[in-house]
């Protein structure tokens, strides 16, 4: 498969001269870390989730996150107008449907988000399972019209045209909440910047799986990964992107 790096530096670049506002409608959890991951590497975050505040926001924005893990009524009311907000401001969005594989009520809300037509899904190999009804990732991402941005131990970036794996990343990465929430942003973010999503998404995954092991070198566990890794986003460039890929 092709190499991502000459173009996800490009779009890091991009991104860092623009500082895309990305609107996230995201879980609780995620929020804070969310927002910190934007912030270094150069993104503007917006997060509020109240329905007579999410249209003006998002149209105000640069890109959109919907983020399936917190799934409460205000969400619930958010979402449909924050997919109509971006759709008539011409926004790609990214969809993270969260656990969708853990509930009837999620998988449902999360089938209505695809049907609205994200640019780009950003899921784990459950999730996807779920949302596909069990086919392939390239079978899903032709079905439902998107990008599939599938995390896992290699991850896979799939549309119907393009394919991407990305080897990056450290163990440390799934011992920190929000990390694949905080993804999903950064894919937003790429996405205002670059038009394909595939390499949105690519670009995205890309960029944290580095970050995550140039932080991990620097880390004694968890607590002091956090630090680290938003650290690295902030100054990562790309010379280091580079030699990550030859040493992948």
């Amino acid at each position: 498969m092709e190499s991502i790096v000459g173009r996800t530096a490009a779009a890091l670049e991009g991104l860092r001269a623009r500082a895309p506002r990305i609107h996230c409608i995201t879980n609780t959890v995620a929020q804070n870390f969310t927002a910190n991951v934007l912030l270094a590497l150069g993104a503007v975050p917006s997060m509020t989730v109240a329905p007579q505040e999410v249209p003006g926001f998002v149209k105000s924005a640069q890109g959109l996150l919907v983020n399936l893990g917190t799934v409460d009524d205000e969400r619930r009311a958010s979402i449909p107008l924050a997919f109509q907000a971006a759709g008539d401001a011409g926004l790609g969005v990214v969809l993270d449907p969260v656990l969708a594989n853990r509930s009837r009520a999620r998988l449902d809300l999360a089938l209505e988000c695809l049907a609205m037509g994200p640019a780009i899904v950003r899921a784990n190999a459950e999730e996807a399972a779920a949302l596909s009804g069990g086919l392939g990732p390239r079978e899903f991402a032709v079905a439902a019209n998107t990008t599939l941005a599938l995390t896992g131990p290699v991850d896979l970036v799939v549309n119907g045209t393009s394919a991407y794996e990305v080897r990056h990343g450290h163990s440390l990465m799934a011992r920190i909440t929000a990390m694949g929430c905080a993804a999903s942003a950064v894919a937003a973010a790429f996405l205002a910047v670059e038009k394909d999503p595939a390499i949105a998404g690519a670009a995205a995954l890309t960029v944290m799986g580095v970050a995550g092991e140039e932080a991990a070198q620097a880390s004694r566990g968890p607590g002091s990964f956090v630090p680290a890794f938003l650290d690295t986003l902030y100054s990562l460039d790309a010379g280091r992107l580079w030699a990550a890929e030859e040493t992948a």
